[in-house]
């Protein structure tokens, strides 16, 4: 009887709520989705094609990360749910087992308590009560199941959802890179000497010696004056959604130190100006890979290294938010990694690298000075 009491006391613990955020994530990310495969259909007609589309793949850049978050949360709390009802269902086990000890042909005196009539009166009550409490708890359990049915059909939607955005993503890659090579519209501060340029990048050993011989490299400067930003200094944009994987000044796996850090970025993300800028530099550059070199007031340069596809030219004068490059590794269509929510809020996935680098006056500063690295990628 004692067992019998344990085991009922287990049963009215209040079962925990089943109720979370993981559904109303993965409908609000694919709502983003939605209105991004709008913006995409709009971008044809759109009059600023390279604007619309920018803001087109941010879209489904923003919808894309999120449904992935939902539907991690969605997993790991139906994981949760089957844990619980897998656990109560050994319970009910182990009392049905109890239950069925005690056969209704035995006499009364069967049920006899040995500390007498009080003893088993309380059993008696106990056993009133039983039926009504397995009853609600059973109640407990088919909403906990309905819960999971329902979180495994959300799954099984938004990761439709997440399949067709990540297509539509990188339709709409295609056609910026496409309004890229088509733009025209470009103010040019300058016209870079190639030969000048050619004979810098042989004699640079450092990005150091490269930046300090940047404006011998020019012809025809007319000159810019830049809008003032110094209030947004610490404010500004991050280039790219990723994570920090490395800070400035920390050393790598072969022990190297740069004064800019890294950030881990998902394959073919978009890079986009902070700010108002010249293009500086524009190609690949002693070990960084491809490199873009912002100058947004003089003195000032941000450089941005590990870009698949980099946009512009050297001496063009580009507004905010204007597109600079995409990430490498632009995933299959039915790639199962893109559609992978593993490893999500550690950066598992994030298999892209672009470092930034802030110099000014040619020394190098701290870029977390500069950026605010809110978001999460």
């Amino acid at each position: 009887m004692r067992r019998l009491a344990v085991l009922a006391l287990c049963l009215l613990a209040p079962p925990a709520s089943a109720q979370d955020r993981s559904g109303d994530l993965a409908r609000a990310a694919g709502d983003l989705l939605e209105a991004a495969s709008i913006q995409l259909e709009d971008a044809d007609s759109a009059r600023d094609r390279v604007r619309a589309l920018t803001q087109t793949v941010q879209a489904y850049e923003a919808g894309l990360s999120a449904m992935r978050s939902g539907l991690r949360r969605a997993a790991i709390r139906e994981a949760q749910l089957r844990a619980q009802l897998e656990s109560r269902d050994e319970e009910i086990s182990q009392l049905l087992a109890v239950l069925q000890t005690i056969k209704p042909e035995e006499t009364p005196t069967a049920f006899l308590h040995p500390d007498g009539p009080a003893g088993t009166a309380r059993a008696g009550m106990l056993l009133a009560e039983l039926t009504p409490t397995l009853n609600q708890r059973a109640e407990s359990l088919r909403t906990d199941l309905s819960d999971v049915e329902g979180l495994r059909r959300l799954q099984e939607q938004a990761a439709a959802q997440l399949q067709l955005g990540l297509s539509e993503v990188q339709s709409a890659r295609a056609a910026l890179n496409q309004a890229m090579a088509n733009r025209t519209d470009l103010p040019q501060r300058f016209t870079q000497d190639p030969v000048r340029t050619a004979i810098l990048i042989e004699s640079s050993e450092t990005l150091e010696a490269f930046s300090s011989g940047l404006t011998e490299t020019t012809t025809d400067d007319a000159g810019w004056t830049p809008p003032d930003f110094e209030d947004q200094i610490g404010a500004l944009p991050v280039p790219v959604r990723g994570l920090i994987l490395r800070h400035a000044g920390e050393a790598d796996a072969a022990g190297v130190v740069r004064p800019g850090l890294l950030l881990a970025t998902r394959p073919g993300a978009l890079v986009t100006s902070p700010t108002a800028a010249t293009l500086r530099y524009v190609g690949p550059l002693l070990d960084f890979g491809s490199v873009t070199i912002l100058e947004p007031r003089p003195g000032t340069l941000f450089v941005l290294a590990g870009m698949g596809v980099s946009y512009g030219e050297a001496g063009q004068i580009i507004a905010s938010g204007t597109p600079l490059g995409l990430m490498s590794g632009l995933p299959a269509e039915t790639d199962g990694d893109a559609l992978s929510t593993r490893g999500e809020g550690g950066g598992a996935e994030r298999s892209e690298t672009l470092y930034i680098e802030v110099r000014q006056d040619n020394t190098p500063l701290d870029p977390q000075t500069w950026f605010s690295f809110e978001q999460d990628g």
